[in-house]
């Protein structure tokens, strides 16, 4: 960078040798400020690099105290029950902790079908580095926090279904008898577990340990089934021999007895749905009633009637309308703001109804039946036809179908029953046709399956049997919990 330096101009008589000497001296300067700055420059670049150098060169901090226990190589004893699972072969009887904890990172990653993006180090530190500013550095840090909300956009292929076995969600805890009820909670990683020994149970997912959280009692209360409230809140659970239910308030730890509903009139009260939109709680009572109540004050809407007795009930998603299934065979389709019925249509083939499902989609309703057979409806038939073709029978059960169920995206039916060992069946719902690999173990693992349950997004499944376990399977086609 020169010093810009302008002479002044010569007059007439001022021509000659005065301005050449003028220009020289001008220039002089100009070349020794120039010269004067380079020398600095250099200096300051070998001062840099000399003190990158010593900094290169320090020797590493030593540390005050180091305890021997901690550098000794410990070894873990690899037969405790809780350990048996990560063995691989009868001679690992003994591990070192460095490789019982890559063998728990090994298993973990089986489980959730990789690594996590909030896990994988390396690329959340090259993503820093090839972000060109704060703002990029942000937008990195944002992907990096709801990665785990961002889930497989292809489609679900049929046949064979891709998926691993977990411990049971329950490991922790396994119930004392028949366990009735599996439910993961509707936004946090836990499933909740109840079962005829008195128990609700909530365990926290990982796919590894699932580490119990807390277990309540209810004296003198076989359950027999227990829900999450929608909000995730609370949880309610009914007996099998009882007029009264329960409300377990998670956040306060009190638990509510509900004994008398005025204008509810039933010996017992076992089986109920609660709407999606966390607005009411429906009880099956006995003769065909239906008893709508205010999910938040317990107390009584309005009671509905079906031809027969109930066995089965059903929200849709958006809390609407109620889809009740008869013993006779009948569904029955309920307006939840004028508590009309809207329609009926006849099961096809049906002689006496189980269980019914509605999707999530509100495109399918699946109604089981005591012969096995699932029919398979598209919402806007039933609606219109009183003797409407499914569009699917689902013939895999030779016992009744006792249980329904939709995943999250409508990809998949569950259908089960209780009355047989092995007796579930995971249907691919765009094909129509049943998964060929579950369940197919080397030695009975499921037993009668008592209730079922798909996590938020489709991550995991689980099925509750007879032995009191929560047997817990990861989808691996599905990214997300």
């Amino acid at each position: 960078m020169g010093i810009v330096a302008e002479a002044p101009r010569a007059g007439p008589a001022a021509a000659g040798a005065a301005p050449k000497k003028k220009t020289k001296k001008v220039t002089k300067i100009i070349t020794k400020k120039r010269e004067a700055a380079e020398r600095s420059a250099w200096r300051d670049s070998s001062d840099s690099e000399i003190e990158n150098e010593a900094k290169g060169q320090l020797l590493p901090k030593k540390p005050a105290w180091v305890d021997e226990d901690d550098e000794a190589e410990e070894n873990v004893d690899m037969t405790h029950k809780y350990r048996k699972d990560f063995m691989k072969s009868d001679a690992e009887k003994v591990l070192t902790k460095k490789k019982l904890k890559r063998r728990l990172e090994e298993q973990f990653q089986r489980a959730m079908g990789g690594v996590p993006a909030w896990a994988d180090l390396e690329n959340r530190k090259k993503s820093k580095r090839t972000a060109s500013d704060g703002e990029s550095d942000e937008e990195n840090d944002l992907l990096c926090r709801t990665g785990n909300f961002i889930s497989n956009s292809e489609s679900l292929p049929r046949g064979i279904l891709k998926m691993s076995t977990c411990l049971p969600a329950n490991q922790e805890r396994f119930a004392n008898g028949k366990l009735v009820t599996v439910q993961f909670h509707p936004s946090a990683q836990v499933v909740m577990t109840a079962g005829h020994d008195r128990s609700v149970s909530l365990f926290q997912v990982d796919g590894i340990r699932n580490p119990k959280i807390q277990s309540i009692y209810l004296e003198s209360f076989p359950i027999y089934k227990a829900c999450f409230s929608v909000d995730g809140e609370q949880v309610i659970a009914t007996g099998t021999h009882h007029k009264m239910f329960f409300v377990y308030d998670m956040m306060s730890g009190s638990i509510i007895p509900i004994e008398k509903i005025r204008g509810v009139e039933e010996r017992f009260l076992k089986n109920f749905e609660v709407s999606p939109d966390g607005s009411f709680m429906l009880l099956t009572g006995t003769s065909g009633y239906l008893h709508l109540l205010s999910m938040k004050t317990k107390e009584l809407i309005s009671t509905m009637k079906v031809n027969g007795r109930c066995t089965a009930s059903a929200f849709t998603p958006d809390s609407s309308k109620i889809y009740s299934y008869s013993k006779e065979g009948e569904v029955f389709i309920w307006d939840v703001r004028s508590r009309k019925c809207l329609h009926k249509f006849e099961d096809e083939g049906s002689l006496e109804g189980k269980c019914i499902a509605v999707s999530k989609n509100n495109q399918y309703v699946a109604c089981g039946s005591a012969s096995g057979v699932v029919n398979l409806y598209t919402t806007d038939v039933c609606l219109k036809e009183n003797h409407p073709k499914p569009v699917k029978a689902i013939m895999n059960l030779v016992t009744s179908a006792t249980c329904v169920t939709f995943n999250p995206t409508t990809e998949i039916l569950a259908v089960a029953s209780r009355e047989a060992d092995e007796a579930v069946k995971l249907v691919h719902i765009p094909s129509y046709t049943v998964f060929s690999n579950f369940p197919v173990f080397r030695r009975k693992q499921i037993y009668l399956a008592q209730s079922m349950d798909f996590s938020p997004r489709s991550g995991f499944f689980s099925v509750a049997n007879n032995k009191g376990k929560a047997l817990l399977f990861r989808l691996k086609h599905y990214s997300d919990f």
